[in-house]
């Protein structure tokens, strides 16, 4: 069973003991999603209206960045987000996100980050006029991402030390065909087995600074032309 842990940033992460690992860096879970996610990702994409997909919607912190940013902005975000073990509302609703966005330039609406969480899976819901969430429940090493689908890619599974069949390049081959020209995937892992799986695939791929607490991270550009 999870538990919640206070990262260095204030903001919560989850802990799972199975696994020995946390959802979130404890260097700071908000901080290290703003930096490789919405910094790195969904503000380097030109398009006003972008389909996100994201790998491990686990706390929703990522979905609700991207959402306050939408908002922000007044681009249109369609979010995907795959989850095979989703957590318990009364987990959710204690994880303290809204109170620490303003930092960041965000108006937080109350409810909303409750609203993420509580909506139906495997169907579209629109959460705001900018925002559009569809949860599917499944496993990614059999869910068919289908082709030419997406803008932005957050890769955010557990770590290849513990969930090694997640960053494959079989895996990196489906999110590639399923990317449209130009997409972005950012993650936080900047193994070298990794960098390779995602070239192998045909991202022309570079390395970032990565957050507090970590050198590098990963983002992969799908060409244009392939």
């Amino acid at each position: 069973m999870s538990t919640v842990l206070q990262t260095a940033d204030g903001s919560h992460t989850l802990y799972v003991p199975e696994i020995d690992e946390s959802y979130h860096s404890t260097n700071g879970a908000m901080q290290e999603s703003m930096h490789i996610f919405i910094n790195a990702a969904l503000r380097q994409h030109p398009q006003p209206h972008l389909s996100v997909f994201e790998i491990g919607f686990g706390t929703g912190l990522n979905a609700y960045l991207s959402l306050l940013e939408a908002e922000k902005t007044g681009r249109r975000i369609s979010y995907t987000a795959i989850e095979k073990f989703p957590i318990a509302m009364d987990v959710a609703v204690s994880l303290n996100y809204e109170q620490h966005v303003s930092r960041y330039g965000y108006m937080p609406e109350k409810g909303i980050f409750k609203q993420l969480h509580g909506a139906a899976w495997d169907v579209k819901t629109d959460i705001t006029p900018h925002f559009a969430l569809r949860k599917i429940q499944a496993d990614l090493l059999t869910f068919q991402m289908g082709e030419n689908a997406f803008d932005i890619i957050y890769f955010d599974a557990f770590s290849p030390a513990k969930q090694p069949e997640m960053w494959s390049e079989t895996i990196f081959n489906r999110i590639f065909a399923a990317c449209k020209p130009n997409a972005i995937l950012t993650t936080y892992c900047a193994k070298g087995a990794v960098r390779r799986a995602l070239q192998q695939a045909g991202f022309q791929v570079e390395r970032l600074q990565g957050p507090a607490g970590k050198r590098e991270i990963l983002r992969a550009v799908k060409p244009a032309r392939h």
